[in-house]
């Protein structure tokens, strides 16, 4: 928090509720960047503010043209937190209510192919596109390998800190991701290796970082500058994408590896009734019905294996137009 610098009437107010945060547990890194943005905009258009009223927070939560509503729902989700904490110290703020700016739900999750994902690694892998960060032409591989192979939300994989990989046994520990949930992901043999050469041509050359996927020492990347290059990497794969909003996404890797476990697992002739509990605790879900998504997309992407899934779980796998399904 060292790094961020806050600005406006708030600016005491949101760094002590950061501070709370933190000393708690949580990493709050992707909310504090956020935070910081709202008490620019604060400092800006309310510097004489002495309660964070309705009209201010309606003001910053408005949605930006550029903007899909998830991200709106998402910085909705922040200023609430930090509304709650200013209730609980006895101050007059407004508290939006849950749900005012509903996520978008009829995304129908883009599965990439084999072939798909051979061409995005291949042009990943020998592109020099990479202005902003020092170190971006390794970063990047190694990134998006992460995001598909180990099924990580692209903000998991942005936040990992240097000591969170372990290189010698080949874990992830995840901390504090969606609904607070922190889990071990085991990672291949393969995947282990790179980690070790990246550690060694990368990270060792910049003292004083901590992150693992560094923009510069010292700074994750940002959400925008990895989507930038995601649709860069997919344009020159020749992966069609309909627009912002559209996909394909980079959450889309995570759709797929749970969609290719499952596959994979069938025609091997698994028991999934005893991987699909794996799978679960894998991907940080909370309930199964949120795996259970993934039973009902993998029978739609591949149906010749349906038949195997229905006898395996009849009755969980989601109607097509009403399954439960997760964001980034």
């Amino acid at each position: 928090m060292n790094n961020y610098l806050f600005k406006g009437p708030f600016a005491e107010h949101i760094k002590n509720h950061i501070a709370l945060k933190q000393a708690i547990g949580y990493k709050y890194e992707i909310e504090t960047e956020q935070l910081t943005k709202f008490s620019a905009f604060a400092a800006k258009k309310y510097p004489d503010a002495t309660n964070l009223t309705k009209e201010i927070i309606l003001d910053w939560c408005s949605r930006k043209s550029y903007e899909t509503k998830s991200s709106q729902s998402l910085r909705a989700s922040i200023i609430r937190q930090l509304t709650n904490y200013l209730v609980s110290i006895g101050m007059n703020a407004y508290i939006l209510p849950k749900g005012f700016y509903p996520a978008e739900r009829n995304y129908v999750p883009y599965i990439y192919t084999e072939n798909d994902l051979r061409r995005f690694i291949y042009e990943v892998d020998k592109s020099k596109y990479s202005k902003i960060s020092q170190c971006g032409r390794s970063v990047l591989p190694l990134f998006f390998r992460m995001v598909y192979a180990c099924g990580l939300r692209c903000s998991e994989a942005r936040m990992l800190k240097i000591e969170d990989v372990d290189m010698q046994s080949g874990v992830i520990t995840i901390l504090h991701s969606k609904n607070d949930n922190s889990r071990l992901v085991c990672v291949s043999e393969k995947l282990r290796e790179k980690c070790r050469e990246y550690f060694d041509s990368v990270l060792k050359k910049l003292p004083g970082n901590d992150y693992f996927f560094p923009r510069i020492a010292g700074k994750p990347m940002s959400k925008g500058y990895v989507y930038r290059n995601f649709r860069h990497f997919l344009w020159k794969a020749g992966i069609s994408h309909g627009g912002r909003g559209k996909g394909p996404r980079i959450h889309d890797f995570r759709h797929t590896f749970a969609c290719h476990c499952l596959k994979k697992w069938v025609m091997q002739g698994k028991d999934l009734s005893a991987y699909f509990p794996v799978l679960k605790t894998y991907m940080g879900h909370n309930s199964f019905n949120e795996t259970a998504y993934y039973l009902r997309m993998t029978a739609d992407v591949f149906p010749d294996i349906s038949i195997s899934l229905n006898s395996c779980y009849p009755d969980i796998i989601p109607n097509p137009e009403g399954g439960v399904y997760e964001t980034d």
